[in-house]
């Protein structure tokens, strides 16, 4: 018997859907929400509105899809060695915060005319699961008895740890390649850990 399900057309261009997640993501950063048009993103993407309008309805629906995409990134693996697996998270955020002008993109969510779904898919899809995943780390190496501090330690060290570079970047100072493994050994240390010194 023919089959006669309905021709659903060419499948879609993953490539496309990427492309336009960057380019709100890129737009966002550079002029805010309120002023990122869908045009301009279509004009990024190296497309059309039709085409962008197939993917997302309206302005809001797109931010949150190029905020999700964001997020998932392939996080790093925990290996169980507590402090490498403090500098590889935050490696990974500072990787990620540069690739799509971080500071900027923080400002944008800050700012009062952003719309309050796209803030709140900001706070749960990119700053929550990155301050959880830090957290975890810190928790996991008190646990084993590698650091110390209270709760409020814990959390205090997460918060300065990725504060410490946007101050970096706020001040227009340049972080540095080496600015996750100074972070971690200073938080390491600050929470009571020992680090291995270099006496070469």
């Amino acid at each position: 018997m023919p089959d006669r399900r309905p021709n659903r057309g060419r499948p879609r261009d993953e490539t496309l859907d990427q492309a336009i997640l960057d380019a709100a993501a890129e737009l966002l950063s550079e002029v805010g929400y309120e002023a990122l048009t869908l045009s301009d993103v279509a004009a990024r993407a190296g497309t059309t509105r039709p085409a962008l309008y197939r993917r997302h309805e309206n302005k809001a629906e797109l931010v949150i899809a190029a905020i999700g995409s964001l997020s998932e990134a392939m996080a790093p693996r925990p290996t169980g060695d507590h402090l490498a697996d403090l500098e590889a998270e935050l490696a990974s955020f500072q990787d990620g915060i540069t690739r799509v002008s971080g500071v900027p993109m923080v400002g944008a969510m800050l700012h009062g005319s952003v719309d309050p779904d796209v803030l709140a898919a900001y706070r749960r899809q990119v700053v929550a699961p990155r301050r959880t995943r830090l957290r975890m780390i810190v928790d996991a190496a008190a646990a084993d008895g590698a650091v110390a501090g209270s709760d409020d330690d814990r959390a205090l060290a997460v918060a300065m740890a990725v504060g410490s570079w946007y101050a970096h970047a706020l001040a227009g100072d340049d972080p540095g390649d080496d600015w996750a493994h100074r972070t971690a050994s200073l938080v390491w240390r600050a929470l009571g850990g020992q680090t291995v010194v270099d006496t070469g």
